[in-house]
């Protein structure tokens, strides 16, 4: 390579610098910089175009050689080549180095903004898309600089190039905010000039359509007035696939107003009587929102909304019930007279958002509904199989009404508080409960203050993001960030090696970077590192022989209880066959010398192909956990009509982990996607994570630790529940401790309490493989079976599901 780089060919020369740049090893570098300084300052612009991008990979693996060898100079010297597509990739590097190094190393000076405005005339398209990103990271010195750059870069918004198009919108819309409001005419103008290319947009491919409309989406929440009467280009057509139609949508909400509400209201009473269940739903969503928005426009939103529910079409019916609901919350006591109507359609309520938002509409309004207790009552009889977000708002509406009428619903209100606090498991609904009948039994008055209180009108929230983080996108504009509508550090992580190199292959093509490359999944060992998991691809993972943390299924019970005290995992169904191809799935969670397991059984149903092997993925939950290797191998492959088990490994990783926001229980849902490689069938479960399988084998304190950690945490932060009903032996305490022991949860202490006869306390400690500590007190009675457990710790977010751990534990035999 190193001759090859003197040859007299510059094709051949190009082509080494390239490929010694492409070889990402230390030892590489050594040979490369001679020929690497001579190709910068060849004569051949081909060769030094060439050259510029190969600094950016150099950087990548030797940061400081390339500052000593003087490279990042001879960078800002080809700004001022003679030839544009030097001057172009020059600019690609350089922003490259900046983003890696998170150093301004641009340094775009007055001489340097003319070159590079002059060369944006002449390079390629591509070029053009450099040069006009590493424009829009300028800062103007004042309002005429920046007048004077947007006239410059104005004609690329004809360009051909969509790319090019958007790099040139996100420059004007950048600079914009510099010319303020004296050059008020100069503004309106560029309005003006910028709605003609946007709309040229729509006229692409539909994936160009759908990232056209993203970024419009965040520029109409910036400058609503640019596109405000282009708003039937929004119009879906019959042929648009449904995410450009559900996104053209999002943009009609925000562009709507009166003087156009009567078009677009006739434009989403059509799309309601779309197949499209999924378009259905949003049109008819739209409608409420528009509502919503605009108050004088909210009596004609509800009269389309009532003749949607005259249809009777049970989907269209239930998204109506709901957007109604956010209407009577928007505007109190203006709009009831509808009721009736609503009740009427009772029957169809299917769907749990559509039953929650009907029982609110009859608890908020009861004293204007006369049959309000028997319509509640309706519901009440199938309380128990009802969606906990039902639950909860049959018991408020049920006090609401007993508040209005006490004297005809006094039974039905204590039927619910009973079943709400001693029939439910859900911990919401039962502190709910508790809360109304202490308020109900103590107070009246206050219950009333409390319950039947003036509530906040709900606010518009189409222009929901943050100015702070609508000013971030809008500087990403043409990025993944402006089609995700999040900032890039949410969505990409550099890792490094240890040498320095950036995860991800390399590109050979001269005019693209290796900015943001996520983690390959075909690299098994690259799985822990990634955070982006993609439910809906599975990241094209071939099937591969597994490690040892992955053991072949095999048509034993792998999953029994082992003679030395091994865990058992709780097998629950977490996918039908209907869902995953003729497969029947079983799944379950354990612990094995500090390994966390995920114990699969599958039982082939009704597929005439043998299932042989799998792959899996998780999306990011509440441990962190990720599968250490995606490859589940069944062997032998299990055919129509039979079992086998496989075990996958997990392993905590912090990228993986998904926050949990303050005061909110950690959820101890886990989404699952797994791809079968046979058949190419992608299918999705998601299980509910038994959280002793985290518990690690180092969470035994000393008798002092534990007392004065229990004193350090505020009584606040105590949980408490009771089990009934234990199997034998779970009411002994000794056999509770061998137990308890075989899933790392140690005991400390034990002493009766005092001045009870037969009650006896134990205390035991936990400590997650994520160092959460839970300190645990059970009460047991002697002849009684039941166990009192009272939980502290500082990860109150977790405490529920450690609690719950603790009682899934004593009711195992």
């Amino acid at each position: 390579f190193v001759k090859d780089a003197s040859d007299p060919n510059p094709l051949i020369r190009a082509l080494a610098v390239r490929t010694m740049g492409c070889i990402r090893v230390d030892r590489i570098t050594e040979y490369l910089c001679e020929p690497l300084g001579r190709a910068l300052r060849d004569d051949d612009p081909y060769v030094r175009k060439t050259a510029a991008v190969c600094v950016a990979k150099l950087y990548d693996i030797a940061p400081e050689l390339v500052k000593e060898r003087g490279f990042l100079e001879v960078l800002h010297d080809l700004i001022s080549d003679s030839n544009p597509s030097v001057v172009a990739n020059g600019v690609a590097a350089l922003s490259e180095i900046a983003e890696t190094s998170g150093k301004d190393v641009m340094k775009i000076s007055a001489s340097v903004l003319q070159k590079l405005l002059a060369a944006l005339n002449e390079c390629t398209e591509w070029g053009q898309v450099f040069i006009l990103d590493s424009l829009a990271k300028y800062t103007p010195a004042d309002g005429r600089e920046a007048e004077g750059i947007i006239e410059r870069v104005t004609p690329r918004l004809q360009h051909a190039n969509s790319a090019v198009v958007m790099s040139a919108v996100k420059v004007i819309l950048s600079y914009m905010e510099m010319m303020g409001n004296q050059n008020s005419d100069a503004v309106r103008n560029l309005t003006r000039k910028l709605a003609p290319p946007l709309v040229t947009l729509l006229n692409n491919e539909p994936e160009i359509q759908y990232v056209a409309l993203r970024n419009i989406n965040l520029i109409v929440q910036k400058r609503p007035n640019i596109l405000e009467n282009e708003i039937k280009v929004f119009f879906c057509k019959y042929n648009d696939p449904i995410y450009v139609k559900m996104e053209k949508l999002e943009i009609i909400i925000k562009l709507v107003s009166e003087k156009n509400i009567d078009q677009v209201l006739l434009e989403l009473k059509e799309y309601a009587t779309e197949v499209d269940v999924d378009f259905v739903r949003k049109s008819v969503s739209a409608i409420g929102r528009c509502a919503v928005k605009l108050e004088r426009a909210a009596e004609r939103c509800i009269g389309v909304l009532l003749e949607l529910i005259q249809t009777k079409v049970n989907y269209v019916v239930q998204e109506s019930v709901i957007v109604i609901k956010d209407i009577f919350r928007r505007y109190p006591n203006r709009y009831e007279s509808i009721i009736a109507t609503l009740c009427d359609n009772l029957d169809t309520l299917d769907e749990p958002l559509a039953k929650a938002s009907m029982i609110w509409i009859i608890g908020e309004y009861a004293e204007r509904i006369d049959n309000a207790d028997e319509l509640l009552d309706t519901f009440l009889e199938t309380f128990e199989e009802e969606d906990p977000a039902v639950q909860l708002q049959l018991l408020t509406a049920t006090v609401k009404c007993f508040l209005k009428n006490p004297e005809d619903t006094q039974d039905m209100v204590q039927r619910v508080l009973d079943m709400a606090t001693e029939e439910s498991d859900n911990p919401d609904l039962r502190d709910r409960g508790f809360i109304y009948w202490r308020l109900l039994s103590t107070d009246p008055e206050a219950a009333k203050m409390v319950v039947l209180g003036d509530k906040p009108v709900i606010e518009d929230d189409t222009f929901r993001l943050e100015p702070s983080l609508l000013n971030t996108l809008i500087g990403q504009i043409a990025t993944l960030s402006s089609v995700y509508h999040k900032p890039p550090e949410a969505f990409v992580v550099r890792g490094t090696h240890g040498d320095g190199n950036l995860y991800g292959g390399d590109d050979d093509d001269d005019d693209e970077d290796d900015e943001g490359e996520e983690v390959n999944y075909e690299d098994e060992n690259d799985v822990g590192e990634d955070t982006a998991v993609d439910l809906l691809d599975m990241g094209g993972v071939a099937a591969a022989v597994p490690d040892a943390a992955a053991p072949a299924a095999s048509g034993g019970d792998m999953f029994a209880s082992a003679a030395g005290g091994e865990t058992k995992s709780r097998m629950v169904q977490v996918c039908t066959p209907e869902k995953s191809g003729g497969i029947d799935i079983h799944c379950g969670f354990r612990q094995i010398n500090g390994s966390i397991r995920m114990d699969f059984e599958f039982t082939n149903v009704s597929s005439p192909t043998d299932l042989s092997s799998l792959a899996i993925q998780l999306n990011k939950n509440a441990f962190g956990l990720s599968p250490a290797s995606q490859q589940i191998l069944c062997n032998p492959p299990i055919s129509q009509g039979s079992k086998g088990t496989s075990t996958v490994e997990l392993v905590v990783t912090p990228n993986m982990l998904a926050p949990t926001a303050d005061g909110q229980t950690a959820s101890p849902q886990i989404q699952v996607a797994v791809k079968n490689m046979t058949t190419g069938t992608v299918f999705y479960f998601a299980a509910n994570f038994d959280f002793e399988a985290l518990f690690a084998a180092d969470g035994a304190l000393e008798r002092s630790t534990f007392i004065n950690s229990w004193k350090s945490i505020d009584d606040q932060k105590e949980m408490y529940s009771t089990v009934q009903d234990l199997p034998p032996g779970s009411s002994d305490i000794d056999q509770v401790s061998a137990k308890f022991k075989t899933y790392n949860v140690f005991f400390i202490a034990r002493r009766p309490v005092p001045n009870a006869e037969g009650q006896e306390v134990v205390y035991f400690s936990m400590k997650t493989e994520t160092g959460m500590i839970f300190l645990t007190e059970l009460t047991f009675k002697q002849g009684v079976n039941a166990c009192k457990i009272c939980l502290k710790t500082e990860a109150t977010s977790y405490g529920p599901l450690a609690k719950t751990a603790l009682e899934n534990l004593l009711r195992a035999p």
